[in-house]
């Protein structure tokens, strides 16, 4: 491993936003987001994801080019994913298209060859629920449990079978370094509550979890240790929270590529007192891109 290269495995896609004043577009994608925050960061960054053969797609890879994010992508045959978010009446409703729905990976010699010199693998809002794709995931990284990081980021739009979701994602989580998981996840995969979520997880394997919990903040549970952190606060208000469990994964990431993974509470709350101002940074501008207190919004 030449550098501090990370491969995130997850989706690309375009979002569109509705509300009362029109319509806009973002380039986005939960992997996407984590890819082009890592690179913000500082920390060399390749995506594997698909994206499609189409103007959606050539707007995802001049994304990319021009955030210094590599990658290496299977052609979409249903085109690029797309992801309407409608806010027109208040709390946003979300629909995705067919080539989101069908979303699938190849994985052949560049992706494997890709993970196989990553420092770290991050696997964000995968097809769990697709046993095909999640054998296919877990025979690439079957060397990797050492370095690998998963959020399961689960969109009920794109969701054919919970509990397949549910079972793909425990049986890799149980192998990983990191997994963080938020609140929605653990209503949507398991109708649980956030804690009991997280011990089911570490109860089965999982070597640490962070937890976000929206305004509640984050925290991170192992099987000897718990510590928690609150939001941060910075001036101005929060505008859009769309990317700020994606902006606190990838500060996450980026806080133990440079310290090493942490070993005691002290570590864990600098991890998390990071992770929190880079989310509340995030969330103090439109769209997922990540934020942080000194670039401009």
């Amino acid at each position: 491993m030449a550098d501090n290269r990370v491969v995130v495995i997850g989706d690309a896609l375009i979002d569109e936003f509705r509300d009362a004043e029109g319509s806009r577009d973002f380039v986005g994608g939960a992997a996407l987001n984590v890819a082009v925050g890592l690179s913000i960061l500082g920390v060399p960054t390749t995506l594997i994801a698909m994206v499609g053969d189409d103007a959606d797609g050539a707007r995802i890879r001049e994304f990319l080019d021009g955030h210094g994010v590599e990658l290496v992508a299977t052609v979409g045959p249903n085109g690029s994913s797309r992801a309407v978010s409608d806010r027109t009446d208040g709390e946003p409703r979300y629909e995705f298209n067919t080539a989101a729905w069908n979303r699938a990976i190849d994985f052949g010699a560049p992706e494997h060859a890709a993970i196989a010199a990553a420092r770290l693998v991050v696997v964000s809002c995968y097809p769990f629920d697709d046993i095909a794709q999640t054998a296919a995931l877990e025979a690439a990284v079957t060397d990797a449990p050492d370095r690998l990081v998963i959020d399961p980021n689960p969109r009920a739009g794109m969701l054919h079978s919970a509990e397949r979701f549910l079972d793909g994602f425990e049986r890799l989580a149980a192998n990983s370094l990191l997994v963080k998981v938020g609140d929605d996840d653990a209503d949507l995969l398991a109708g649980a509550a956030l804690a009991p979520f997280v011990q089911r997880l570490i109860d089965g394997g999982t070597n640490a979890v962070l937890g976000t919990a929206g305004r509640a903040g984050a925290f991170v549970r192992t099987a000897n240790l718990e510590v928690e952190r609150p939001i941060a606060e910075l001036p101005g208000p929060i505008v859009d929270t769309m990317g700020g469990g994606d902006a606190t994964l990838a500060s996450s990431v980026a806080t133990v590529l440079e310290n090493g993974f942490p070993e005691g509470a002290a570590d864990w709350g600098v991890l998390l007192e990071d992770a929190m101002i880079i989310a509340a940074a995030t969330c103090r501008s439109e769209g997922a891109l990540l934020r942080t207190p000194e670039l401009p919004s």
